[in-house]
């Protein structure tokens, strides 16, 4: 089988595509960035490009679309509607010239208001209302992706990916996501970058210029909580969703079931820093939710294999 894998230089895209060629399957990445491994065949360009488009379609007998640009500054909006919404959109299209059997969609649980949950867990039933714009390009994606299965009777298949984590990143203070999730001075510098003064206002008097784990709070008071997947798990589950038939036609969350609370995660991580803490309430709601994987569970036969003590035990070995 020839497969395109968008964003294929990525964490969970580069996971993908080793699995797939140690099986022997053909794989074309397209990514702005080069895949080094053997066997890919490169395409290099954006989402939204329709020559580079055609050219990584060519032959493709399925398409897993794992790319997407992510961020939470305003002034890359226009950009990220660009890559996520039109990108798809064109991807779509090249999909559906070319007769592609297969087109599983990378979604987000940002589709979901992880802030103001109606229920827990999220399951796939609950409604769909993003609080980001990036968790709206994710759900015009879904719309558009389901819009081909009815209208062409494409074969495709949504998978809402939770939080994802590299294990390693998880004591990087630099990293992307962990940095500004477990550390302060990091949360500080992305809230500047994104403008959010009065986060920035609750957060400094906390900094002396040392590194610190943080420990945050909403403004009622309630701790951040949320599935944190080791990369692995989501790729494992995104295979899957290749190879099963079942899964066509399905939306699916993806990733750990376990929810696990900010304090919970410090401490486990502070036994290996051995750094302080601080416990900061913030003047925005609590990121305070947890998924339901039965779906998943059930239709594609796996269960997530790595929770986060899993993880930092892994990030710990890899550095050693």
């Amino acid at each position: 089988m020839k497969v395109l894998v968008t964003g294929g230089a990525g964490r969970v895209g580069s996971r993908v595509i080793a699995t797939l060629i140690a099986r022997g399957d053909q794989v074309v990445s397209l990514d702005l960035r080069e895949n080094a491994q053997a066997g890919v065949s490169n395409v290099l360009g954006a989402f939204d490009d329709a020559t580079a488009v055609e050219r990584a379609m060519e032959g493709v007998d399925a398409v897993l679309h794992l790319g997407a640009l992510m961020s939470w500054v305003a002034a890359d909006t226009p950009k990220m509607f660009a890559a996520n919404v039109t990108g798809t959109h064109l991807l779509l299209l090249a999909a559906k010239a070319k007769g592609v059997r297969k087109f599983v969609f990378a979604s987000s649980g940002e589709v979901y208001p992880e802030t103001r949950p109606a229920y827990m867990p999220l399951d796939e039933s609950h409604p769909t209302k993003p609080t980001s714009p990036y968790g709206l390009t994710k759900l015009l994606g879904e719309d558009m992706v389901q819009f081909f299965a009815r209208a062409y009777g494409m074969a495709t298949v949504i998978l809402r990916f939770s939080h994802t984590q590299d294990a390693t990143e998880l004591l990087d203070p630099n990293s992307f996501f962990s940095g500004p999730r477990f550390f302060l001075g990091p949360r500080i510098r992305q809230q500047e970058a994104f403008g959010n003064r009065a986060v920035v206002e609750a957060l400094k008097p906390y900094d002396d210029g040392s590194e610190k784990h943080l420990i945050s709070k909403g403004q009622d008071g309630a701790l951040f909580r949320m599935p944190i997947t080791d990369t692995r798990d989501i790729a494992a589950g995104v295979v899957a969703a290749l190879d099963s038939e079942r899964a066509i036609g399905q939306v699916m969350n993806l990733g750990t079931e376990e929810a696990i609370r900010i304090d919970e995660a410090v401490a486990i991580l502070q036994r290996h820093t051995k750094l302080p803490a601080v416990e900061v309430t913030l003047p925005i709601p609590a990121v305070n939710y947890q998924t339901s994987r039965a779906r998943a569970i059930e239709i594609l036969g796996i269960r997530p294999q790595w929770t986060f003590e899993r993880m930092v035990a892994d990030a710990i070995a890899q550095r050693k």
